[in-house]
Parts: structure tokens; sequence; C-alpha cells
């Protein structure tokens, strides 16, 4: 898969992202409306702002390739690597929010950050089971440490969120 690497951290980048700004403003006991705001802003200005990073390095990379006359045959178009980086940050960005637009309409106002949870985490799973089966490396290690990863960016939000609401009762 060519453009894996802009897969994999766009997804990650994304889902983990999103799931800290929901778990940062739920420790500060924000509304739902809030959330919401909050969410898809980050949402697509991060997924934005990762996008043109990634068509800078990676112009840069093949402009430092040509200079050094160093044939490389697999270079990437500079701008595919910013869409496919844009909207795999997106698509698995979404994943947190999509409770917080569905369940209201369920009535189960109560658990939609645990819904929201429990869809991002099988999210990194499945971003990391494809990352380990592609690379040929231990799928369910792979998987688990995206998990990792993104459980404890959600953590470290909620608790500082918290924290910020309990210290100036925002």
């Amino acid at each position: 898969m060519k453009y894996l690497s802009e897969f994999v951290y766009g997804g990650i980048d994304g889902a983990i992202t999103t799931l800290a700004v929901i778990a940062g403003a739920i420790g500060a006991s924000l509304s739902a409306s809030v959330i919401l705001i909050l969410g898809f802003a980050n949402l697509f200005a991060d997924g934005f702002s990762m996008a043109a990073s990634n068509y800078l390095s990676t112009r840069s990379n093949n402009e430092l390739a040509a200079t050094h006359n160093h044939p490389h045959p697999d270079l990437k178009s500079p701008l595919s690597t910013a869409i496919a980086t844009f909207l795999s940050f997106v698509v698995l960005g979404f994943i947190p929010l999509a409770p917080f637009l569905l369940v209201p309409f369920l009535g189960l106002h109560t658990y939609t950050f645990v819904f929201s949870a429990v869809l991002t985490a099988v999210a990194f799973l499945t971003v990391g089971f494809i990352k380990g089966h592609i690379t040929n490396k231990n799928k369910w290690r792979s998987a688990f440490q995206v998990l990792l990863i993104g459980g404890i960016a959600a953590a470290i939000a909620f608790y500082v969120g918290y924290a910020i609401n309990q210290w100036f009762g925002v």
C-alpha cells in the first residue's frame, strides 16, 4: 500500500486528537454542543494542517532527492500524500464525534462518551491490526499499541480538562 504511512499517521492522529478534544471537554463538564463545535473545528483545521505539513514534507524530500541525484523510483506525489493524510484524518477522526450526533436521537445522553470511546477503541484496534498485517508484524501487538497510545492521550486530555474545571471553575 503506497500510502500506508499517510493512512496510519493521519487516521491515528485524527482519531486521537478528536477523542482527546472530546475527553478534555467531558472532563471540564462542557455541553454536547460545545463538544461538537470543538470536535469539528479540530477535525477540519487539524486535518488541513496535517495535510499541508505532509505536502511540504513530501515535496522537500522529493527536492532533496533530486538535488543529490538519488534515483528514487518510489517518490510520492506531494498532493496525493496530502489528500491521503487529510481523508484518513477526517474519516477516522469523525468516529469519536459520531455518537454525539447520533445518541441524542436515541435518548441515551448519559452514555454518549462511552459510545464514543468504544467506537474509537475499535478504530484504533482496526488501524493497528491493518498496519501490522501490511508490515508483516504481529497484528495484535500493533493493534494494542495504537489502542494504548490513543487511550493515554484521551486520559491525559480528560484529566487536564477536569483539573482546569476544578481549579478555575470554568
